[in-house]
Formats: structure tokens, C-alpha cells, sequence
């Protein structure tokens, strides 16, 4: 009773094949199947390597929502060179209501030589190229948020060179926290102090002749530093034709939320204008002879996500490439047969043509070939 319950089941699984074999024996095979068989394996193995190519990559989805963080502070990383002397300069933040006025005892104040040494030159150029580059190529952008902190370091490398040079420059460089509101961030002559009204700076004892705001930016960033991340004023340099210039920078801060599969930050995107004229009250171009950056929050935040196809997705897209160019070729394979064939047979009909008829006495024609006669006695 059990062996016919099983044949009964196999006899039925038999049924539902949907893959019925063909004996080899009913098989025909061909040189122009070959052929079509041969460039279908080569296609499906490129388009099989092509796909995996694609699945090994990763992109960047980016998504934009209101940001609802006011009450954090906002992290200036900042690595400036000004050409001037460090007792000659200040630094510091003003917000926009001038109700605050950030401490810059997170500043360094260094002496340095202005002019870089002839590594630190090529280095500047690199940095100077690569965003001409990003300029061109905004596409290079998530290149480099996937190589964060695997990249090489953006910093200013320090000098090879022992250059017996007096110093002729200050290298201010650190960080500052700030409100998250609108500020700016300046540099100009003389020591920031404390005033009732908002801030002063102590440039009565400074000689006029001596002002120089010919500056280099190698550093400019909002929010956590991340290594290998190249901002829009890295590697910016401008040279003060004038003893009263100011140079301002216009930012507008965009907080990001970076995710990769090396890192996950929360650091600021910005973009800049500048602008750059010479002090001449006379004319009517007043102002204050520095380095201003006046920079402003985007209410919108930004989550960069690193993404990767998933298996499943690779699976189909697989079996879709297979699937679909055995069913192309043999349905091209088919169409091209048939086509040959029909070109074949008319070929063949033509070349027998009909000899001449013989007339009956009825007005009926003999279209028949006649039998070939033995000649022969």
C-alpha cells in the first residue's frame, strides 16, 4: 500500500515538471547554434562581471530635514596664516545680536614665516586643484566622504626646510564654540577687550604702516573635525595689495549628519562669497581693515547615508541578466533561422524553371518533362 502511495505522489511530482528533459537522441544540433550560444555566454559573463562591479560599489543617498537642535554650540575649527606680527592681531566671534562675544582662549597664537617652503607650496597647489575640481565635479564630493579618515591628512605639513628666516607671520589656528545662530568671525588689528556696548580692539598702538591682512587659510571648518574632509576655503590664499583691505567671507552652514561604513559625525557643509575692497573713507568705501567671515545657519539639515545594494537585489538582477539574454538569443537565433530558410526555398524554386508546353487538340497544355529517350540500338 505504501510503494503505491509513493508511486502515486512521484507519478504526480512527474506531472508538474516544468522542466521536461528531451532525449539526446531528438536533439538537433547546428553551427550557427553554436555561434549564437558561444556569444551568448560571453555577454552573460561580462554582464555578470559588470553586476558584480556594481554591487562591490556603494553610494551616498542624501535626505534633508528641518533641523530642531538650537540649544547645542557650534564648533569653528580654524587654521589661519595673517602676515602680520602676532602682538599686531586679535581674533574672536561676535553673534548677531553683538550679545556675546566668544572667548579666543581656544586660539593658538604661533609665529610663522609666511612665504611656505617648497613642500608646503606643492601641497597647497594639490589642495588648490582638487577644488578646482570639486567645483567642476560635484560628484567627487561623496568620493571623499567615503574615504574620510582613510585619506590622507589635509593639515599643512610642517616645514623640511630649517630656515633661518625671523618669523613675519602668525599662524592663528584652534577651535571656538559658538551659539548656533548667525556670527562672524573676525581678525583685525589689535587685542579684542571687553566693552558694555560689545567688543574693541586695541589698534591705537598699532603702526598704520604695518597693517598686512594678506592671509592664508589652511583650515576652515564647522562642527566635529573629520579627517580627510576637504572644505571650500582649504588651501585659500589672498595677498593684500594694500595696507587698508578687507577681506570678507560670506558662509552659509549647512549641519550634516555623515554615515559610512568607516564613520558616523555630525559636522557642517558650507558654502562661501567673497568679497575683498580697499578702505578709503574718502571715496566712500568705509569698513574696518581685517579678515571677516560672517557666516549663517540653514535651517534644513542634511544626513549623508553610505548605501549598498543588498544580496537579494543582486540575486534577481543576476538571474534577470541570465534569464533574459537566453531567451533574446534564442528567440534572434529562431527569427534569423526562419528568415534563412525562406530566402533558401525561394532560391531553390527558382532554379527550376518549366520547359515549353505541348498544345493538345482540347487547347490543354503538356507542362510535363519528357522522359529522356535511349538513343542507343
Amino acid at each position: 500500500m505504501r510503494r503505491l502511495n509513493r508511486r502515486k505522489t512521484l507519478s504526480l511530482v512527474k506531472e508538474l515538471d516544468a522542466f521536461p528533459k528531451v532525449p539526446e537522441s531528438y536533439v538537433e544540433t547546428s553551427a550557427s547554434g553554436g555561434t549564437v550560444s558561444l556569444i551568448a555566454f560571453t555577454t552573460m559573463a561580462l554582464l555578470t562581471i559588470m553586476e558584480f562591479s556594481v554591487y562591490q560599489d556603494t553610494w551616498m543617498k542624501y535626505e534633508y530635514e528641518v533641523d530642531k537642535d538650537f540649544s547645542s554650540k557650534l564648533r569653528i575649527n580654524i587654521d589661519i596664516t595673517v602676515a602680520m606680527k602676532c602682538q599686531y592681531v586679535g581674533a574672536d566671534v561676535l553673534d548677531l545680536a553683538e550679545t556675546m562675544v566668544a572667548s579666543a582662549d581656544g586660539l593658538v597664537y604661533e609665529p610663522a614665516i609666511f612665504d611656505l617652503s617648497p613642500q608646503q607650496r606643492e601641497w597647497q597647489r594639490m589642495l588648490q586643484l582638487i577644488q578646482s575640481r570639486l567645483q567642476e565635479e560635484h560628484s567627487l564630493q561623496d568620493v571623499i566622504f567615503k574615504s574620510a579618515f582613510k585619506s590622507a591628512s589635509t593639515a599643512l605639513p610642517p616645514r623640511e626646510d630649517d630656515s633661518s628666516q625671523p618669523p613675519d607671520a602668525c599662524r592663528i589656528r584652534g577651535h571656538l564654540y559658538v551659539n548656533k545662530v548667525a556670527g562672524n568671525f573676525h581678525i583685525t588689528v589689535g587685542k579684542a577687550i571687553p566693552h558694555p556696548r560689545g567688543h574693541a580692539h586695541l589698534a591705537a598702538l598699532v603702526n598704520h604702516d604695518s597693517y598686512n591682512f594678506s592671509h592664508r587659510i589652511d583650515h576652515l571648518s564647522f562642527g566635529e573635525l573629520v579627517p580627510g574632509i576637504i572644505n571650500p576655503l582649504d588651501g585659500t590664499e589672498k595677498i593684500a595689495l594694500d595696507h587698508n583691505q578687507m577681506f570678507q567671507y560670506f558662509i552659509t552652514v549647512v549641519p550634516t549628519k555623515l554615515h559610512t561604513y568607516k564613520i558616523s559625525a555630525d559636522t557642517h557643509q558650507f558654502a562661501v562669497t567673497e568679497r575683498e575692497r580697499v578702505i578709503n573713507h574718502a571715496a566712500g568705501s568705509h569698513g574696518v581693515s581685517g579678515i571677516f567671515m560672517k557666516y549663517d545657519l540653514s535651517s534644513l539639515m542634511v544626513t549623508v547615508t553610505e548605501e549598498h545594494m543588498p544580496f537579494w537585489q543582486f540575486f534577481v538582477r543576476l538571474c534577470g541578466i541570465v534569464g533574459g539574454i537566453f531567451s533574446t538569443t534564442g528567440m534572434l537565433h529562431g527569427i534569423g533561422k526562419f528568415i534563412v530558410e525562406i530566402i533558401y526555398c525561394r532560391f531553390r524554386l527558382g532554379a527550376y524553371k518549366p520547359v515549353n508546353s505541348v498544345p493538345f487538340e482540347d487547347g490543354h497544355t503538356d507542362n510535363h518533362v519528357p522522359l529522356l529517350e535511349n538513343n542507343t540500338h
